[in-house]
């Protein structure tokens, strides 16, 4: 048997065109969206504000504890109650001050009793003496009895003169007594509103624990913090325009400045009143915002701007008309438009309504 070798050039000429060759692949189209508003990023004159966070407080706000260690008797005072100023809104125990008082006014009644019998005594010497000095000026007592008759009137004014201390002594002690007294009264300081209570009957008050919190709710302030390098922007009565989260903007007026600054944070209190509303709460969250002049800044439209997040981003369109997700570093708004720190070059186009859609790598049609 023969067997016949075919050359290697004759196979590949045998096998078909083509074979073993990689087709060029061919790039898909990317898609067409239509009928599609663009905005131009604008360096815009905006207004410069310094704007500071802040909570509501009252303008007028009392913590409210004991100046005595005693037992809570009687809690007289609800969260949200109002109260008028002199209400008794806690009483203690009173005991060991009600016996002290007992004693202190006893001790009044004996310094009064002592001032009269000295009253008495020194009424008699001095009488004594008169007639002595008439006696003795007609030489009809001799020197010693007149000393010793002029010595008892001196003892006796000694005597009625110590009492009259004794009695101040007693009084003041009286005073402080029935003032310890009403320690176990507390009373409320001022009109306003019970905010917080922290103490129920049965509980040991102590001096410097506090028991209750009091506000005056016809005035409130927005307190904010704001930070050593804008400071300098604030002045004592400048107006401010004050937005409270949950209510809405509220004109307002800046009325104190605390002169330290927070050594942990490096920032200044400030106090902003509000006008009168029965809408005000404490606690209520919001920000200050404190007028300093104009600058220069790039702008685009709030509505451009993509929330991812704790993101923001925008649909930049190039020469190539294809859409690119590009993430901004926004600031402060103005008006309908927002600033943009970092992330947009003046005059580059973007999406006006990019809405929910997907818009990145799709080739973008503007409206005729």
């Amino acid at each position: 048997m023969i067997r016949r070798f075919i050359p290697f050039s004759v196979l590949l000429a045998l096998l078909p065109a083509g074979c073993g060759e990689k087709k060029p692949t061919v790039a898909a189209a990317p898609a067409v969206v239509r009928d599609v508003a663009l905005v131009q990023a604008q360096r815009a004159t905006i207004p410069d504000y310094v704007d500071a966070m802040g909570t509501v407080r009252a303008s007028q706000s009392s913590q409210l504890s004991s100046q005595i260690v005693a037992t809570i008797t009687a809690m007289r005072a609800t969260e949200g109650q109002h109260v008028r100023k002199g209400d008794v809104l806690v009483v203690l125990d009173d005991a060991h001050q009600q016996a002290g008082l007992e004693r202190a006014t006893a001790g009044v009644n004996a310094a009064r009793q002592d001032i009269a019998a000295s009253e008495a005594d020194y009424n008699l010497a001095n009488s004594t003496l008169t007639r002595y000095q008439t006696l003795f000026e007609r030489k009809s007592v001799s020197p010693h009895e007149f000393d010793q008759v002029q010595a008892r009137a001196k003892a006796a004014a000694a005597h009625r003169d110590q009492a009259q201390a004794g009695l101040k002594q007693a009084t003041a002690a009286e005073a402080q007594a029935r003032s310890a007294l009403g320690y176990t009264r507390i009373r409320a300081p001022f009109d306003g509103v019970i905010a917080e209570k922290r103490a129920d009957p049965g509980v040991l008050a102590a001096p410097g624990v506090p028991l209750l919190t009091i506000e005056d709710t016809r005035r409130f302030r927005m307190e904010v913090t704001v930070n050593e390098h804008d400071i300098a922007q604030i002045r004592l009565g400048a107006p401010a325009s004050v937005v409270v989260d949950a209510l809405g903007e509220f004109p307002g007026r800046i009325v104190q400045i605390v002169p330290a600054a927070d050594p942990a944070s490096r920032s200044f209190l400030v106090k902003v009143e509000l006008p009168a509303d029965a809408r005000l709460r404490s606690g209520l969250s919001g920000h200050v915002r404190v007028n300093r002049g104009e600058r220069q800044a790039i702008t685009v439209p709030r509505e451009a701007v993509l929330d991812r997040g704790q993101l923001q981003a925008v649909y930049v369109v190039g020469q190539d008309k294809l859409a690119n997700l590009r993430y901004v570093t926004l600031g402060k708004p103005a008006g309908q438009r927002v600033e943009v720190l970092a992330g947009l070059q003046e005059g580059e186009w973007l999406v006006a309504q990019p809405g929910d859609r997907e818009l990145a790598g799709r080739r973008i049609e503007t409206r005729p």
